[in-house]
């Protein structure tokens, strides 16, 4: 990432760019523990949150990591635009252009979109999930909250269970994982697993088998058309088979983090006393998500070489 101006999946990063991300994070951490918490960072600059599927968590998230820089933010929600009377990804991109924007973070229902956006803007482009593909800010707030509360994690392992087919928190968070020289393990009914083997993952259907692995339970939301889609019987039967709830957790190792990207579904794919329990990092990685993505923006808009360091 040193070398690019932009972050449209984990594959663009080396492990050496990964820690210096997490490093830069933690000096903006700091940041946000201050009475004051804002940098002048990214004075002057301006970044545009081009958001085409509803968004709560990751665009306040990225709204709220900008100002803490100093930049000027614009919110694009395609439900309020021009978007709405036709206007092409393209035509919305050139008229960013015209504005002279310097960063946009884009989410979209298609996958690849961002990549088609870095060809008509000059701007750093951020990709905040396109479609079933990737969510790489996702993947590295998480490592960050993983390294807050396990260390170093070389060795590691971790479990994503669930709704992997679906997921761009899995497929991001696998890489940069893997990255990080953790073990990762995936977990889930037959049907929610991708068709081809995922390269360097353990593939099973057993949670109850797995957990006692474990340094790490990443439990994936199940969305309600899926069911509708039939992979599988009824949610009675989901949660039976793979809801972490407070009997399961007996069985993790002492320390063991429990994780969820949100919005979850209490009852469903973890229960609510795991949910609130001590060892549940869940609205831990919603703090990490503002450090990192500032540290991102940082990094991107070349604030590491030209703009003000954190004081």
């Amino acid at each position: 990432m040193a070398e690019s101006r932009h972050l449209l999946d984990v594959d663009d990063l080396t492990r050496e760019d990964i820690e210096r991300v997490l490093e830069s994070a933690r000096s903006f951490a700091e940041v946000l523990r201050r009475p004051i918490k804002k940098v002048p960072s990214l004075r002057g600059k301006t970044v545009v949150n081009l958001f085409y599927e509803p968004s709560t968590r990751t665009r306040m998230s990225f709204e709220v990591a900008a100002k803490r820089l100093s930049a000027d933010v614009m919110n694009f929600t395609a439900s309020t635009s021009s978007v709405e009377k036709g206007e092409s990804l393209k035509d919305t991109a050139l008229t960013l252009e015209a504005m002279g924007v310097d960063a946009v973070v884009i989410r979209h229902p298609v996958a690849g979109a961002p990549w088609l956006l870095r060809q008509w803007l000059e701007a750093a482009i951020l990709n905040a999930g396109d479609g079933m593909h990737a969510h790489p800010t996702q993947a590295l707030l998480d490592l960050f909250t993983l390294c807050d509360r396990l260390g170093d994690l070389e060795g590691r392992t971790i479990a994503y269970v669930g709704d992997i087919l679906h997921s761009r928190v899995a497929r991001s968070g696998i890489k940069a994982c893997r990255a990080m020289g953790m073990e990762v393990l995936v977990v889930a009914p037959p049907t929610l697993l991708p068709p081809a083997e995922l390269e360097g993952v353990e593939t099973g259907h057993d949670l109850d088998a797995v957990i006692p692995r474990c340094d790490a339970l990443y439990m994936l939301r199940i969305q309600k058309e899926r069911q509708e889609e039939g992979r599988f019987p009824s949610l009675e039967e989901y949660t039976h088979l793979y809801q972490l709830n407070p009997r399961r957790l007996g069985k993790a190792r002492p320390g063991v983090v429990v994780m969820h990207p949100g919005p979850m579904n209490r009852g469903v794919e973890i229960a609510s006393e795991v949910a609130d329990a001590p060892m549940a990092a869940i609205t831990a990685q919603v703090a990490s998500g503002v450090a990192v993505r500032m540290a991102v923006l940082f990094t991107l808009l070349g604030g590491a070489e030209g703009g003000e360091r954190v004081a």
